[in-house]
């Protein structure tokens, strides 16, 4: 029997854009995931996402009962939001859980903790993040042929495996009307409303370590991971932290790749329970 990965994408991205990975994966494990993270109304968005981590841990505890009447732990994988998400549920479910494996996603804490917080007070946290981009973040194209050139045009998704990029044209976008017109399937507000409420407590949450295996892998051109360090990341995941060339998207730029990374550390991780 498989052993389950439950992934979680990140912000603005639904589960199916990274289709390649879960293939590359899919011989190994079971793979499970939320389609859109925060779009079940029972699960608002809210300062640091408690509603988000339990629609995480709502959606794990639908598979954990087998026909066989064993409740198995998972492995939790997750992408930026996704991997914070898999952390704060480990740190809440930590006896349904083997271990965490986070994609770019730098536990902010200590001084820089006390910062985020002041710039949410602020609104400074909106022209420091995605957050100002999203509000204005196109949202309808005439047909997918449109969205496709829209996007290849834009040096971000210029590097990214061109199977990433097509999943994501065709999962990450619905059918606006029966004319063939393409729109985000990834509510723009939602996006925009998950960057303001960034949690800031998670770091204080990690003081005494993690419950449960962690490890990470940082890209190397990640500005994320240039901003907020990876101080605390690495006191909870000590060897596991691995990196891969490539930016804060480097899951979509190198999927075999970031496939074969999880595989490598879910394994050094089953090695140690």
């Amino acid at each position: 029997m498989k052993d389950i990965i439950h992934f979680s994408h990140a912000n603005g991205f639904p589960a199916s854009t990274y289709r390649t990975m879960f293939a590359e994966l899919s011989d190994e494990y079971e793979i499970r995931s939320i389609e859109c993270i925060g779009h079940d109304p029972r699960f608002p968005v809210t300062r640091d996402w408690p509603y988000l981590v339990d629609q995480l841990i709502d959606d794990m505890s639908r598979y954990r009962e087998r026909a066989d009447g064993e409740h198995p732990k998972v492995w939790l994988v997750g992408h930026s939001l996704g991997g914070y998400l898999s952390l704060m549920a480990a740190l809440k479910r930590p006896q349904w859980v083997k271990g965490v494996v986070m994609l770019d996603s730098p536990v902010i804490a200590g001084w820089k903790s006390g910062l985020l917080r002041v710039t949410q007070w602020t609104g400074l946290d909106e022209r420091l993040s995605p957050a100002a981009a999203t509000r204005k973040r196109r949202t309808h194209w005439a047909n997918r042929d449109e969205a496709w050139r829209h996007f290849r045009s834009k040096p971000a998704f210029a590097r990214w495996d061109e199977r990433m990029l097509s999943d994501y044209v065709d999962f990450g976008m619905r059918e606006a009307h029966p004319g063939g017109a393409r729109t985000l399937a990834f509510d723009r507000h939602i996006e925009y409303l998950i960057y303001r409420t960034l949690p800031h407590t998670l770091g204080a949450r990690l003081a005494h370590g993690a419950p449960v295996p962690v490890g990470f892998i940082a890209g190397t051109r990640s500005r994320e991971v240039r901003q907020v360090g990876l101080g605390m990341t690495r006191r909870i995941t000590g060897e596991r932290l691995d990196w891969m060339e490539g930016s804060h998207l480097f899951p979509m730029e190198r999927p075999i790749d970031t496939a074969r990374a999880v595989q490598r550390l879910l394994t050094s991780m089953q090695s140690s329970l």
